[in-house]
């Protein structure tokens, strides 16, 4: 009781300070300190005098814009005072032309739009290095499959099988004009790394009449290989400013060379920067399909490659020799090679498959058929998996 007192006499008579408990920056106050934004802009800078893109296009040609402004004022204000576009427009009626839109956009914004994706899917690095152009002429490229047109636009995804025969190349040129049109594909080189496959070249090209152009390199579909994801296959249009001569790498058989066919297309417009000039460019997006196997078979006379990505191996702890509540079948599998595994799950599969009677048809209930008694409790597990169908991939 004494010490009770003690200790009550002892609080009443000690001083009550104020705390205020307060928090410290890590580093400089937000007022002071560079925002996220400036420290990217900082570490992500690059020398203008070092870094800088040549323009190796077409000048940009002279448009009054003046008129085409005043025309667009004068367009927007009859719309307006159109009361049966608007009765339409409210009605959810009002019919609009695609291809009034599409003549519109590729006579305005549509070269530095092309330019733009170009420069996103990386085009201009992988195939000119530090030069780029803008694609003032517009290239209409299709295929023809089962009947049906297949546009190429700005990196839409083709299939091989789509694009197995020549391409329909149209666009608008003067008649006294030459021009080169390029096929090539800088991700799919089997061989060397920094290097493209030629899979179309015509050159000489009469007021953009291919079929009177001269053929350099015959027409060679898309060949991706299996488990190299998706490439880009870039359609190139230049201008001539004389004839050239081709023999030097003319190539025009119907076999199918592929080491003839290793291209650079910085090396072929530096070899003839002085005559020739980007001045149209497409391309789209394929990748690997099963038409692709005979075509390795048939056409390039070699097998298949397949590509298999690496991945790092996962993590697994040393084997133990009396590991305890582990279940040993799943147990002795983590130690065991994956494909030595789902190879004897093939082989198993086949020794039920006969070539000529239909497969057995699955059980109605197969949790209600029994075991045999001498079964052990883990083939029973077993059992019950492949009766339900049940993969290994649920066992981790």
């Amino acid at each position: 009781m004494s010490r009770l007192l003690k200790n009550h006499y002892l609080f009443l008579n000690t001083m009550c300070v104020r705390f205020r408990s307060s928090r410290k920056n890590l580093g400089k106050p937000p007022g002071v300190a560079k925002t996220l934004k400036e420290r990217l802009e900082e570490i992500n800078f690059k020398d203008p005098k070092v870094y800088f893109k040549v323009d190796i296009g077409l000048p940009m040609p002279q448009r009054d814009k003046k008129n085409e402004t005043i025309k667009r004022i004068e367009y927007i204000k009859k719309i307006k005072t159109n009361a049966e576009l608007e009765k339409l427009s409210r009605n959810n009626t009002l019919p609009v032309s695609l291809d009034e839109i599409s003549n519109e956009w590729s006579k305005t914004n549509a070269p530095l739009h092309i330019k733009k994706v170009a420069e996103y899917y990386g085009v201009f690095e992988h195939l000119f290095g530090d030069a780029d152009f803008t694609p003032y002429i517009q290239i209409n490229i299709s295929y023809d499959h089962d009947s049906k047109k297949v546009p190429v636009y700005r990196g839409n995804i083709i299939k091989p099988n789509e694009a197995m025969n020549n391409p329909e190349v149209n666009f608008e040129a003067p008649e006294k004009t030459l021009w080169t049109l390029s096929l090539t594909n800088p991700d799919g080189h089997l061989n060397q790394e920094n290097s493209e496959y030629i899979h179309w070249l015509v050159g000489n090209i009469p007021g953009g009449d291919i079929s009177k152009g001269e053929t350099i390199f015959n027409y060679l579909q898309p060949f991706p290989a299996k488990g190299t994801g998706y490439q880009r296959m870039v359609f190139i249009l230049y201008q001539q400013s004389s004839e050239i001569n081709f023999s030097s790498i003319n190539c025009n058989s119907e076999k199918f060379d592929l080491n003839k066919r290793t291209f650079s297309t910085y090396e072929f417009y530096r070899s003839k920067e002085d005559i020739l000039t980007p001045a149209g460019l497409a391309f789209y997006q394929t990748d690997w399909d099963n038409s692709l196997t005979n075509f390795y078979h048939d056409k390039l006379s070699m097998s298949e490659p397949i590509y298999e990505y690496d991945f790092p191996a996962p993590y697994i702890k040393p084997q133990k020799w009396f590991p305890l509540k582990e279940p040993f079948n799943l147990y002795m599998d983590k130690y065991r090679d994956e494909k030595q595994i789902a190879k004897e799950f093939l082989m198993k599969k086949l020794q039920k498959t006969h070539p000529f009677q239909k497969p057995e048809p699955p059980l109605k209930y197969p949790n209600a058929v029994p075991f045999k008694k001498s079964t052990p409790s883990w083939l029973k597990l077993e059992i019950k998996k492949e009766r339900l169908r049940w993969g290994r991939v649920n066992d981790y």
